[in-house]
């Protein structure tokens, strides 16, 4: 809590400066600052606002400050500014938002926190308008951050026309239009052997045809010198505009991913076992954690029947191959390891359609259908091992090979979904949006044991409906500037996430009970001062039914449904425009995610956990920083991220106590070239932020101490 209330001081005191300085000026800023020379008598230069834009929230491009709805942008200049290099980086100012690094799916993945549930699975992952993941879970390792024009955070259930996708928070990443003529060449390299490019230009093409093409590839190494990912990445976007504003584009993306795992670390009771170092790795040797994808996308808009017809469709294949192990037993004699060999084809199929007409009395009303498709197949074994508990020496195993994989999974999954929304404003400072949708959602699944000789079938069919209502009112408006108010309701349905691990299931069921919650959030978003300061501050009550939450049966990994959870929760951020090129930027949270009546069975003993915290999800959460950040010379910036205390397990019997990462950049920049140090955690803060899915009371630790040099080239 000293982090949070030393956080809070600075807020208030730049608030105060910004106040101060923006009192004393009666002119209004412009989109774009031109260079005026400094003189005594000419007011402090402030830096450059730019417009903002949001399709999350209704598919249309709108301000995020006038919708019924709390959600961010952030745009992908200042991000590359502040020097971020994955997902927590990029993110490290989104208000309730919390993103710990790696996972069980590998050091190149992440585990986001939204309204105080830190689950892998639990959000949406959109990239210019496409599920990423499909049907299955958020394609995390296969996201590329390279030529993005901004990153959209929406917290809270997904609207109606993404489907049932996600209760908790939705991250869609929009990458640059195919008309830019910008060319960046970023070159980079630092601790633990890491190393990189990217590539990003045009590519010109006849008549109105417009493309562009990005590339990368980069070796990211680790505290842990068997820990490891390398990767290339390539997108090709072409568009084509008519003179009538038609549009039509397709995209290509290739994901080339190998990673060489980290180990979760062992808790022994209420600590993590003092037996087990924090870079201890027991994978046997050679283990392996690879992705290879490959996307294609197509769509179009077209004006039609006085209304903005558009439509899009998406296919994805990707062939995952794993080999890891995980310590199980650290007292035994003999083998103490559990390891798992899996080969996982995912395909997955998406498709919308809707068109949005604007009609009198300013009413905007859209109305489409989708469809997803996933195909899933797994082949896999499990093997016992012998590993020393220190982790300190690689162990050389002997794997099932392929014809010995004798554990075979096939999912098959289709989502329908029908959607209606509209936005209507009844006066000019009251907008209401409204949203409903019909979800008709089929699975089916198979689970092999080849060396039991037993086969398990399930299929499930759900029709349920979903909707949203909300409003916001402009309480106060000058200028620019403006105060509104808003309040929203949502229920929302999503079938379960699906395991494709090896083990058992409880109580016999492949396909467990899909999810539901139902929630209302209210809160206030402003600009003050000219738009120099920005504040965003809300409150939000979910009841969740049916959560899936992870647990071990057997020595083996599965899904199980949770019963009741609630969460609640308060949320705020503020970011101040200050002169001289200056920007703070500050967010608090407070989540509180509780389960209501839920029963686990532990050691052959039921136990209520009615009342008890989530594993893993923290009460208070903040940041702050700040960035100097000229269009040419110095500059520089720093950042602190404030994670509060959390339980381990669900018992709530192991509490980890709160900490804080720091980091920090300095660079210079002249023209077409950019040079620069980014550092990340320096404190060397090295606690437990992910639980494994894998490894029963594993958990995942914060990267250590980095430092990266770079080079930035335009031309």
């Amino acid at each position: 809590m000293l982090h949070v209330v030393m956080i809070m001081r600075v807020l208030l005191l730049l608030s105060l400066a910004a106040t101060a300085v923006c009192a004393q000026s009666s002119a209004p800023p412009a989109t774009q600052n031109p260079a005026t020379p400094q003189n005594p008598t000419t007011p402090p230069k402030l830096p450059t606002i730019h417009e903002r834009t949001e399709v999350t929230v209704t598919r249309l491009p709108e301000d995020p400050m006038v919708v019924p709805t709390a959600i961010e942008v952030f745009l992908g200049d200042e991000l590359r500014t502040r020097g971020f290099r994955d997902l927590r980086g990029a993110l490290a100012f989104a208000i309730g938002a919390e993103i710990a690094p790696g996972g069980d799916a590998g050091p190149a993945s992440a585990v986001p926190d939204f309204w105080g549930l830190k689950e892998f699975d639990a959000f949406l992952l959109v990239v210019d308008g496409v599920p990423w993941g499909g049907a299955f879970n958020p394609a995390l390792t296969s996201l590329d951050l390279n030529d993005i024009e901004r990153i959209e955070v929406l917290r809270g259930p997904a609207p109606v026309t993404y489907g049932a996708t996600s209760f908790v928070g939705v991250i869609q990443i929009i990458h640059k239009d195919t008309a830019s003529m910008e060319r960046t060449l970023s070159l980079r390299g630092g601790s633990f052997g890491t190393g990189g490019f990217s590539y990003s230009t045009p590519v010109t093409l006849s008549g109105r045809w417009t493309s562009r093409l990005s590339i990368d590839a980069q070796r990211e190494g680790f505290s842990d010198p068997r820990t490891s990912f390398r990767r290339g990445h390539g997108v090709w976007r072409v568009e084509h505009k008519s003179e009538n504003g038609n549009r039509f584009w397709f995209n290509f993306n290739l994901n080339w991913l190998d990673q060489s795992p980290a180990s979760p670390r062992l808790r022994e009771g209420p600590v993590l076992s003092p037996n087990v170092p924090v870079d201890a790795n027991h994978n046997p040797e050679g283990a392996y954690l690879n992705d290879h994808r490959v996307t294609g996308s197509i769509g179009f808009d077209r004006r039609v029947a006085g209304g903005l017809w558009s439509t899009i469709a998406s296919v994805s294949h990707s062939r995952q191959y794993s080999l890891r192990g995980f310590l199980e037993d650290p007292e035994a004699e003999g083998d103490n390891a559990r390891g798992l060999r899996e080969n996982i084809f995912l395909t997955d199929f998406y498709a919308d359609s809707h068109i949005s007409w604007k009609l009198p009395h300013t009413v905007t009303l859209l109305a489409g259908a989708d469809y997803i498709h996933g195909t899933g197949s797994a082949r896999g074994a499990d093997f016992d091992y012998e590993v020393p508990v220190n982790g300190q020496m690689p162990v050389f195993v002997t794997p099932p090979g392929d014809t010995e994989l004798d554990f075979r999974i096939s999912d098959h999954r289709d989502f329908w979904g029908f959607y209606s929304s509209i936005e209507w404003r009844p006066w000019e400072r009251l907008r209401i949006d409204g949203g409903v949708r019909l979800n008709v959602t089929h699975e089916s699944r198979r689970n092999i044991d080849g060396g039991a000789g037993t086969s398990d079938f399930d299929t499930q069919t759900n029709t349920r409906a979903s909707g949203s209502i909300g409003a916001i009112y402009t309480a106060w408006q000058h200028d620019q500037d403006s105060l509104g108010l808003y309040v929203n309701y949502r229920d929302t349905f999503k079938p379960a996430a699906i395991d494709f691990g090896i083990g058992e299931t409880e109580g016999g069921e492949l396909i467990l009970k899909p999810e539901n919650s139902r929630s209302v959030e209210g809160g206030l978003k402003g600009r003050f001062f000219n738009r120099r300061v920005e504040l965003e501050a809300s409150g939000f009550l979910m009841c969740f039914t049916n959560l899936v939450t992870p647990v071990s049966i057997g020595g083996l990994p599965a899904l199980i449904n949770a019963g009741t959870s609630r969460f609640k929760g308060f949320e705020s951020g503020a970011s101040i425009y200050l002169p001289r090129d200056f920007i703070a930027r500050a967010t608090y949270s407070f989540h509180d995610a509780r389960f209501v009546d839920f029963v686990q069975d532990f050691d052959g003993v039921p136990t209520q956990l009615g009342g008890n915290r989530l594993e893993m999800s923290a009460r208070h959460s903040a940041a702050f920083g700040l960035t100097y950040a000229p269009s040419s010379g110095f500059m520089a910036g720093f950042t602190v991220n404030y994670t509060g205390s959390r339980f381990l397990n669900k018992r709530n019997t192991a509490l980890a106590e709160g900490f804080a990462t720091y980091g920090a950049m300095a660079g210079y920049r002249k023209g077409r070239w950019e040079l620069r140090v980014d550092a990340t955690n320096l404190g060397n803060r090295r606690d437990p932020v992910a639980e494994s899915e894998l490894g029963d009371a594993q958990y995942y630790l914060m990267t250590a101490r980095r430092v990266e040099g770079g080079l930035i080239l335009h031309f």
